[in-house]
């Protein structure tokens, strides 16, 4: 395998950590959703061209470039930004740390070649010391957070929380969505589908089950590819695994649920909401943008796997979380003990859960035994934060889809090593 950087090719090899955790200024723009440069057809289907262009997206012969297009593919709900940027002084490294991967010792600039890295962002204490991207990337792309987008819908969440437009995380989200009656969510609280632990049936995984179509392979075709179907509908027939609240399953459908709850709960867009309480007064530099699914123009958005930011506002995001919810000027954004309770981990238990680190927490991952803790979206997309440290890592990469564990592993070394590094100027 290899990848490019400027016109240089570099091999990749890979190695395992020991006992190691391995894981799977812009105009203002308008609110509503947009449609594509590729529009849909006349009778509201998308184009079989554009049909392959999502089909494909995640490919390695592509995706360091469709990672930071999508709005070129996709209908969008935009997130506007306006006003004074939370400013990020910075003070640039010499170089990078180097890593220890296994028992081999790597230069830092190693990495970026090594995990397919389409942009990387270092802060310490609030200053950015090393920023840079690369597959001809700059600073104005939107890249695709994926999975990291959940830990945005539970901030949000806690934003709503404060405004009192949720009354408390243990209700119920069939109390805010009554679809949800009668489905394998009825008697599931906002705190279980925060946890992942909804003890909903629904698999993620594409393919078949019984000659039938999985819902993972469902959202694929009929939400991600055609546009026929809003993501939460696929889950509303799943049946229940286990109790609400018994069984950890990372579940994409759990936030897309949360989303619902959120959108009746603030009786407005998750994007409108977004921009007047979370993304405007933290001072984003830039617009930010949602996938939308369902029908061209009438479509929720996708918030556990469909938002795009530059790679500064990821920043930003991750020293939101860093700051406890305090943005520019001291301003309070995210409620006081919001992120406590985001970042307080529910250990795994030994009876057979697969998923990466150690514990999960309000749509966040904790990555080892230290308090660090990271948002994580598919193929390589991270914001770490490691509080002792206080150290903010931003990671966009483009992993082939059939990428080992390796890659992720190794991911989580260099992390270490940055958040224990002292830079020198």
């Amino acid at each position: 395998m290899r990848t490019v950087e400027h016109g240089r090719m570099a091999r990749i090899s890979w190695c395992r950590i020991a006992g190691g955790v391995v894981l799977a200024v812009a105009p203002i723009v308008p609110t509503q959703a947009q449609t594509p440069p590729a529009s849909y057809t006349d009778d509201g289907q998308v184009p079989p061209a554009v049909q392959q262009l999502r089909r494909h997206r995640v490919d390695a012969t592509v995706n360091a470039l469709t990672f930071r297009n999508m709005d070129e593919i996709f209908d969008t709900r935009v997130v506007p930004r306006s006003g004074p940027v939370w400013t990020l002084p910075r003070r640039d490294a010499d170089a990078l740390p180097s890593y220890t991967c296994g028992s081999t010792l790597y230069p830092g600039e190693a990495f970026i070649d090594r995990t397919f890295t389409n942009a990387l962002l270092i802060m310490k204490d609030g200053r950015i010391v090393f920023e840079r991207h690369f597959n001809n990337g700059g600073d104005g792309d939107h890249y695709i957070a994926y999975s990291m987008s959940k830990t945005i819908t539970a901030m949000l969440i806690g934003i709503a929380l404060d405004k009192r437009l949720i009354r408390s995380i243990d209700d119920r989200a069939a109390d805010y969505v009554p679809e949800l009656k009668n489905t394998a969510y009825d008697g599931v609280t906002i705190r279980q589908l925060l946890q992942m632990r909804s003890g909903a049936d629904v698999r993620e995984n594409r393919g078949l089950v019984n000659g039938r179509p999985t819902e993972g392979q469902r959202v694929f075709d009929d939400v991600v590819v055609a546009s026929r179907m809003r993501f939460a509908e696929v889950a509303l027939g799943a049946p229940r695994a286990a109790p609400p609240g018994s069984r950890f399953n990372y579940s994409t459908f759990d936030t897309a649920m949360l989303g619902w709850v959120l959108e009746r709960a603030v009786r407005q867009p998750l994007a409108t909401f977004m921009t007047t309480w979370l993304w405007e007064p933290a001072g984003m530099e830039s617009y930010g943008y949602f996938l939308a699914d369902g029908p061209p123009g009438v479509g929720r958005e996708m918030n556990g796997m469909g938002f795009n930011a530059t790679l500064r506002d990821y920043a930003r995001l991750g020293q939101l979380m860093l700051t406890k919810g305090i943005g520019p000027g001291g301003r309070r954004i995210l409620p006081a003990g919001w992120v406590d309770q985001m970042t307080t981990i529910v250990p795994f238990t030994p009876d057979g859960e697969r998923a990466p680190g150690s514990g999960y927490g309000f749509q966040l991952w904790r990555l080892d035994d230290s308090t660090a803790y990271a948002a994580v979206g598919q193929q390589g997309q991270y914001i770490y934060v490691d509080p002792a440290t206080r150290t903010v890592i931003v990671k966009l990469s483009y992993y082939p889809p059939d990428a080992g564990r390796e890659v992720a592993a190794e991911a989580v070394a260099f992390f270490r090593a940055a958040a224990q590094w002292t830079p020198k100027p």
